[in-house]
Formats: structure tokens, sequence, C-alpha cells
């Protein structure tokens, strides 16, 4: 059965596996403070040009995503998210389980703009009630977002202006960072990317790692007693090495980009191969996610083949589904689904 059906399918990167067996009886303190971890953290700081920067390891994106939030937020505070972001959308009430709610927005392809933050929170303070309701804390945006779009450098800098105008941090989800940073429509870099926001993760768990996001505070703007947070919240793990390796992996040799790359190239091989075959798009992605438009008979039929990911019901006979290519995709896992189509 070939995947397609999302990018953390496989196992994780042969070079990880190798360090991971290399390391494995060697006795290292806990809780990340090993020095694989620390040189991890010293190549994540150089990778993104901020020497200063505050680097944590998390075992994943839901608990990232919550614990970050919630460590940023007052207990009266929400979160401000697209309508289709992934806290908003499929996180399981993670962010509502910690007691702040997700504020959403009207959102494009994926994406929220400027234009509609500074509506939303122009009127939100205008509002002579405002302060019975529950307050805006902070911006969420994710890059790539859901629906694999990207968000430009000019998007992001009009963004982060107007979050700095009502003093809200703004938080970007990294999950998929590494497909948005190598796409051939990306106009941003990564030092550049860290420096429009006030916290953003870099995602392991979907661009080679068995598991671990890391969360890079750019500013000096670490919430306090945090890693006390992380392990309150069950996400700092007693083996950090197991988390710092990986990272100190993906960032030896730019092996983090090189693989990020390799899934943008499949995933345009792949559009390529759709295009041929005659079928509908759902939108244009420049990322690892392609979302395209099958009959629902042929996507029954298909999926006895190969396994991809419902996204939306297009119509009563048509589904929106998801093909996702990752650092592990294959030129066969390739040929033979042009083969299968």
């Amino acid at each position: 059965m070939l995947s397609f059906d999302c990018d953390y399918t496989a196992g994780a990167h042969m070079q990880i596996l190798a360090k991971l067996a290399e390391t494995n009886f060697e006795p290292l303190p806990g809780y990340g403070d090993d020095k694989y971890c620390e040189s991890a953290k010293g190549k994540i700081r150089t990778a993104c040009a901020l020497p200063g920067a505050d680097v944590h390891f998390l075992v994943g994106g839901t608990q990232t995503n919550s614990i970050v939030i919630a460590a940023l937020l007052h207990a009266c505070e929400g979160v401000v998210s697209a309508q289709t972001g992934h806290v908003n959308v499929h996180e399981g009430g993670a962010i509502e389980a910690t007691g702040h709610k997700v504020l959403s927005l009207p959102a494009r392809a994926g994406k929220i703009d400027a234009g509609t933050l500074s509506a939303y929170l122009s009127g939100f303070y205008a509002d002579e009630s405002n302060i019975h309701m529950v307050q805006p804390g902070m911006v969420y945006i994710s890059h790539p977002t859901e629906y694999g779009t990207l968000y430009s450098k000019a998007e992001l800098e009009a963004i982060y202006a107007v979050c700095k105008q009502y003093a809200l941090p703004l938080f970007i989800d990294g999950a998929r960072l590494g497909y948005g940073l190598e796409s051939r429509e990306s106009d941003m870099t990564l030092p550049e990317l860290a420096r429009l926001c006030d916290v953003f993760y870099i995602g392991g768990t979907k661009v080679g790692a068995l598991c671990g996001e890391a969360v890079v505070f750019p500013h000096g703007n670490t919430p306090k007693f945090f890693t006390t947070f992380v392990k309150q919240h069950g996400a700092l793990l007693a083996k950090g090495r197991l988390l710092g390796i990986q990272f100190d992996v993906l960032f030896t040799d730019n092996l983090y980009f090189e693989i990020s790359r390799h899934a943008i190239a499949c995933a345009e091989k792949m559009k390529q191969i759709f295009r041929q075959k005659g079928y509908e798009f759902f939108m244009e992605t420049p990322t690892n996610q392609q979302f395209v438009i099958l009959e629902n008979e042929k996507m029954h039929a298909l999926s006895q083949k190969v396994r991809f990911c419902f996204w939306e019901k297009a119509d009563e006979s048509r589904t929106v589904v998801r093909f996702a290519t990752s650092w592990s995709t294959t030129d066969a896992d390739l040929a033979e689904l042009e083969k299968i189509l």
C-alpha cells in the first residue's frame, strides 16, 4: 500500500537512527541538560542568526501549541487564529482544555491577513463592553498553513506590525517549517522568520525526526519558569537526549533543509503526475501538501491501493483529499502512484 496520507508515517532519517544507536549506551544527564541538547541549541541559534535565542525541546506539535499558548496567556485571554488553524480545528480542544478560548478569524487559503486582524482588534477595543469578553492575548499562525499555503515576507511583516501595535505576541506554528522555507515560492529565510515573531517552533516530527519540536524564543522573552511549566504539563522528557540528538543531527550539514527540499521536489513531480492524468486541484499549493478533487467512486477505488487523507467534501459526488510527500518519499513511490492513477 502506497502512503501519501501524511508526512510522519515513516520513522526517522537514517542518520538520526544511526546517531541514536551510536550514543545509546552513553550515560548522560536528564531533562535536556546533556551535551547533545546544548549542541543542538547552538546549531539552531546559528541557523536562526540569533545567538541569544532561547531554545526548548518538546515532544510533539499539540503539546507544543497548547503549552506555548497557555504559558503566554493570562487566565482571561484567548488566542487569535485563522478559522482553519490547527489549534482551532484539529487539536481536539487541547487549547480550550488549558482554559483558553480560540478566537477564530476568517481565512483565505488557510491564511489570515493583517487587514482582517486589525479590523478585529480595533473593533474589539472599540466595544465598550469588552471587559466582559475573552481578551485577545496573542496571535497564532502556521507556516505552512493547514492548506499548504505560505505567508510571504511582506504578509508576515504586516501581521507582526499589527501585533506590535496592540502589544500581542505572535506565535508561528512551524510543524512543517522546513517544507515552507524550502518551497520554491518561499521568499523568507529562517533568520527573517525568526525576527518577525515572538515565538515559533521548528518541527521535527514531520521533517525527519522520530518525534520532537524545537521551540525558539528569539528576543529574550521566554515566559518565567517555562521549563517547569513544560514539566507540569507532561511534556518534559527525562531522557531529553532523545530530542537533542535528533535536532543535533538535523542541524548538522544542513540536513533539515536538504530533506525538506527533497520533499518539495517530490511534491512538484507529484503535481505534474496529477496534471498529466487530468486531475483537478482544489487549490494551488507550493509545499509538500497537495489537495486534489476526486469523484467519490474514484476515491473509494484509489483508496484500495493508496493511502491519502480526507480533507473536506467538495459536493455530494466529489471529495477534496490530501496527498503529502515527505523527507522519506522516493521516486519509486511516485512512479508507482503514476502507474496506479
